[in-house]
């Protein structure tokens, strides 16, 4: 009964995490749109195998994290932040919940329910879980395949896995291969070192593998059937080629540390208390002989219990995994968080039973910061906190808009709301450390944590990002350019690969930017940054006419240029149309 009341309980919490404020923030960063243009164009094309975005383009990873948010729009009547941010929230709260029903089974309740409320808390799962991007939905079906692959080890390896299957090809279909290759490494690993025949192993997790690559493999065949050689170059360099470090243009190129420095900078704000507990733990000498250091750990590992050495495992090889390739980012690591979250609650558990003034000591820092953002906020509602601040300097303005957005927001339901759950929270936790209860304090803890995300999620960020976002760029513009007018980007360096597209603008635009450098259309509209402007009118100058119709004042969240729009035609009888023309015709084979 305990264990079932622990459940409905993680799941209330995950759902305030996660559920409530995720259509608040406007897209702010190219990465979102990125992708939620996909399942639009899914919709507008009635094509769910390989939709065409951007005027252009093919989408860079397979496609059920955009299947998801497709069928969420199509519920909700429209793709908005909401939709688009929906799968990675549902994801994560099955992987979650998943996670608390495995462990608890396996290590107990109090320890499962802690890892639960740890894994939602940290700063790059939390981040993650509200975003419109593959990782999270990649993490979780990841982290699912591990959790029913090790119960099939469970079972003797018999039968056939069909939900560890089912997760590995919806990782799969999510973005590749390594969505089937992490979950049978790692479980395949751990039922190694159990002592299974390493022949035997491989013949049932080969057979395994092959069965999770059928429905990807469906797709990837509409898929090339649709997009040809283009599509198959493009599957090369995302799986292959990125991996090998030898990609056509750099991405995210980063030394191993990187990985480290992502980790440790990823688990804020529980890392302070990680470094905080570091001065009352009792240090042994460490021994010098590599030998006997060595059996001591491998003596070590062989009595672990089964749930905890799946997660050192689980935590390890991925993360090497990943510091393989010269492509690294801290998503990629999202994997490891729930295994690292259930060592974390044995920690801070046994720190609440043994050194509870660490973990009271960090929760005041965390009081103290919320107190000081309410302290802030008030400042800045008083206008005590001039513009000057800022000084002069690149960001000065935006950042100034930023102060102002705090200053002049309306304190309506929502902002009442989420002062008060932040108020809330910090009376809970000095109320628990009071009482000094080792039971209650690290949940006191976790709770003042999930409201300072509370406040961030339901009013803070959406008022500060608004002012960031290219959203009412977009809104004016539509209102400007007629429904049947051909409206374009024009990056100089078009048609070079990994050119940046406006992202955002072409989403609230409903799909409608297509590169000029691709058809060299007659008439239409430009939206570009001042310096793409620039650049157009030297390169075409003698071919069109370009006149200015607005300039937003606005700096682009994607191209960080201050957006104009412009309305061109072309020139009638000009030598160089044809010349232009022909190499619109080039461009386009």
């Amino acid at each position: 009964m305990t264990r079932t009341r622990h459940f409905w309980l993680l799941a209330a919490i995950t759902f305030l995490s996660l559920f409530l404020f995720m259509g608040q923030t406007p897209f702010h960063t190219k990465g979102e749109p990125r992708e939620a243009v996909v399942a639009l164009s899914m919709l507008q094309q009635h094509n769910w195998t390989l939709p065409v975005n951007n005027g252009v383009d093919m989408a860079y990873k397979p496609p059920f994290f955009h299947w998801c948010i497709a069928a969420a729009s199509t519920v909700a009547g429209e793709v908005n932040e909401y939709t688009a941010r929906f799968p990675s929230a549902f994801w994560l709260a099955v992987m979650v919940l998943a996670g608390y029903v495995f462990f608890a089974k396996r290590r107990g309740v109090e320890v499962a329910f802690l890892m639960g409320l740890l894994t939602l808390t940290n700063f790059e799962v939390h981040r993650a879980g509200v975003n419109c991007r593959v990782d999270m939905v990649l993490s979780a079906l990841i982290v699912l395949a591990i959790y029913q692959l090790y119960k099939w080890g469970e079972r003797g390896l018999r039968g056939i896995p069909w939900t560890g299957i089912l997760c590995m090809s919806g990782a799969a279909l999510t973005k590749g291969p390594v969505g089937i290759v992490l979950p049978c490494l790692v479980v395949a690993v751990f039922l190694w070192i159990r002592g299974y025949n390493f022949w035997r192993l491989l013949g049932r997790f080969a057979a395994t593998a092959i069965r999770a690559c059928i429905l990807p493999m469906v797709w990837y065949l509409a898929a090339w059937r649709q997009g040809g050689e283009e599509f198959l170059s493009l599957v090369l360099e995302e799986n292959v080629l990125r991996f090998l470090g030898k990609m056509s243009y750099e991405s995210h190129e980063n030394p191993w540390w990187y990985n480290v420095v992502t980790v440790v900078a990823g688990w804020t704000p529980y890392t302070l208390l990680a470094l905080m507990s570091l001065f009352v733990l009792k240090y042994k000498k460490v021994n010098g002989n590599v030998r006997i250091w060595w059996t001591r750990l491998r003596d070590y590992i062989r009595r672990m219990d089964d749930a905890r050495l799946l997660s050192l495992l689980a935590t390890v090889l991925i993360f090497v995994f990943y510091c393989i390739p010269k492509s690294k980012r801290s998503v990629y690591l999202l994997p490891i968080y729930p295994f690292i979250a259930y060592f974390l609650a044995e920690y801070i558990l046994w720190l609440c039973r043994n050194h509870r003034a660490v973990v009271r000591a960090f929760g005041h820092v965390l009081a103290a910061l919320a107190v000081a953002l309410l302290a802030l906020f008030a400042a800045l509602q008083a206008g005590l906190v001039p513009d000057s601040i800022f000084g002069t300097g690149r960001h000065a303005a935006q950042n100034i808009a930023f102060k102002q957005s705090l200053e002049t927001v309306p304190i309506g339901f929502l902002a009442v709301l989420a002062l008060a759950v932040l108020v809330a929270g910090i009376a809970a936790f000095y109320r628990a450390a009071r009482r000094d209860n080792p039971q209650t304090l690290p949940y006191a803890v976790a709770a003042l944590v999930f409201t300072i995300y509370f406040s961030l999620d339901g009013f803070f960020q959406p008022t500060v990002l608004a002012v960031k976002s290219d959203k009412p760029v977009a809104e004016h513009i539509a209102t400007l350019v007629p429904p049947d007018a051909t409206l374009c980007s024009c990056h100089p360096d078009y048609p070079s690969a990994n050119i940046l597209h406006p992202f955002t603008l072409n989403f609230y635009l409903d799909n409608r930017i297509v590169p000029f450098g691709a058809f060299f259309p007659e008439e239409g509209y430009l939206v570009a940054g001042r310096g793409d402007i620039e650049a157009f009118k030297q390169r075409y100058g003698n071919d069109y006419d370009t006149e200015e119709v607005w300039d937003s004042g606005h700096r682009s969240c994607d191209s960080k240029q201050i957006i104009l729009l412009c309305k061109f035609h072309k020139k009638p009888d000009n030598a160089a149309t044809t010349q232009n023309e022909t190499a619109a015709e080039g461009n386009r084979e």
